[in-house]
């Protein structure tokens, strides 16, 4: 269940993606500087605004699906208790992700996503666009795992303990 609530969290981060893309112009405009790193050569470039973007909302959306549907099962925490662990964990993967998409529309990287194949001619073989696929294809094991483990486990247990009036189990025996 959670490869299916993340393999639809994908396309609703491709979607985001293609719709900001579109707004700005379309895809040769994704490398546009939106303004410098103050004390540094490096530049906050459009791309990685869609990156942070997408994540977003395709974030808000796997949580929800995942809360109610893949660890739906037994009694949940608040809201917010099991939202902020995972929006945690999704960020970690994200801040990873942004590297990874950049390397792969660097020219001087050598993860560059490379011509003829890749360009910004067509949408088909754009390289923004499968360099975010390919970057959403990397990090999702991890969210997958910590999630797995943490969010929907440890905060779990943690809170039926509060609820219930027993002591805590110990951080190193997730169940």
């Amino acid at each position: 269940m959670f490869g299916i609530v993340g393999g639809s969290g994908m396309v609703v981060n491709m979607i985001v993606t293609v719709l900001m893309n579109k707004a700005n112009g379309g895809t040769q405009n994704a490398q546009d500087v939106l303004f410098p790193i103050s004390g540094t050569e490096f530049n906050f470039r459009f791309t990685t605004l869609v990156w942070i973007v997408a994540f977003l909302v395709a974030n808000l959306y796997n949580f929800m699906l995942n809360r109610n549907w893949t660890f739906g099962a037994g009694a949940k925490a608040p809201f917010w208790q099991e939202f902020w662990p995972f929006l945690l964990v999704g960020s970690v993967a994200a801040l990873a992700g942004i590297f990874i998409k950049l390397a792969f529309t660097n020219p001087t990287s050598p993860l560059y996503l490379p011509e003829p194949f890749w360009h910004e001619d067509a949408g088909i073989h754009s390289r923004e666009y499968w360099s975010q696929l390919l970057t959403i294809v990397i990090t999702m094991p991890i969210n997958f795992i910590v999630n797995k483990l943490w969010t929907f486990r440890a905060v779990r247990n943690r809170h039926q303990a509060r609820t219930a009036g027993v002591a805590e189990p110990a951080p190193d025996a997730v169940t």
